[in-house]
């Protein structure tokens, strides 16, 4: 018999082999995990590295095990003051089990960014639009609390939650404008008020020193002539003493004898 009779006699082994072991034999990388499904029921989780999967009898669905990064589109949130704005985010979240994230949902990607939409009004319409302006680090974490509470149930995790941009129309920002320039000139009416209040005190308690040591009345005097010499004024007024005042004052409400 020919070389090659026989070299055909067992090609068609060889190629079935080759056609099996190309079925049978998966190769996983680091971050991916299989599902097997064994005549249609699950048993398992394999990877990574070689796996062998029975053909016609096992079938896996790969997962990606790193992190998702999703952005959930523009929202339009009315605030707790029934102010109307737009709000979009981004989420980052990853499959821990990859198990469920196959078996309980039919599209976890799908799935979770239509939760994150509602979850984003649901949270954001809880509050003022102040509070969404100033407290955002508290609402991605109120947000964050919520989506991986849920996602639980599908194997997932969301790591973190960041909320992009809060548009605001025009005509709001003009409010809010005003209402920050009413607020500084308020903030400076009261700064204003409290020196006042603070100086009016100190002149109060040197007051009260002067009356308490007449000497330092005297010095105040003597003090305030030399301020005036040096201003090289052709009119020098001399104050008058308070007892002086009061000694004229007696004088003049005593009956004439």
């Amino acid at each position: 018999m020919p070389v090659w009779t026989e070299f055909a006699f067992y090609l068609p082994p060889v190629i079935l082999l080759a056609a099996f072991l190309a079925t049978a034999i998966k190769i996983l990388r680091e971050y991916e995990r299989a599902v097997v499904f064994t005549l249609g029921r699950f048993t398992g989780v394999k990877g990574p590295g070689l796996i062998i999967m029975i053909p016609f009898v096992q079938q896996m669905v790969r997962t990606d095990l790193r992190t998702v990064v999703l952005d959930v589109p523009s929202q339009d949130v009315i605030s707790r003051d029934n102010v109307s704005v737009k709000v979009n985010a981004v989420i980052y979240f990853r499959i821990v089990e990859p198990d469920k994230a196959i078996i309980q949902v039919a599209d976890f990607l799908q799935a979770t960014g239509q939760l994150a939409q509602t979850t984003l009004r649901s949270v954001l319409g809880k509050h003022d639009l102040d509070e969404m302006l100033a407290e955002r680090d508290k609402l991605n974490a109120d947000i964050q609390t919520i989506l991986d509470a849920q996602t639980d149930a599908w194997g997932i995790k969301v790591a973190n939650v960041e909320i992009k941009h809060v548009d605001i129309n025009e005509s709001m920002v003009r409010v809010i404008a005003r209402q920050a320039e009413a607020e500084r000139e308020r903030r400076a009416k009261v700064i204003h008020a409290e020196g006042e209040q603070q100086a009016a005190e100190k002149l109060l308690e040197a007051a009260r020193t002067l009356s308490a040591q007449p000497e330092a009345m005297q010095l105040r005097y003597l003090g305030t002539l030399t301020s005036i010499a040096s201003q090289q004024s052709k009119t020098i007024i001399f104050p008058v003493p308070m007892d002086v005042g009061r000694f004229f004052g007696t004088l003049a409400s005593k009956p004439a004898e």
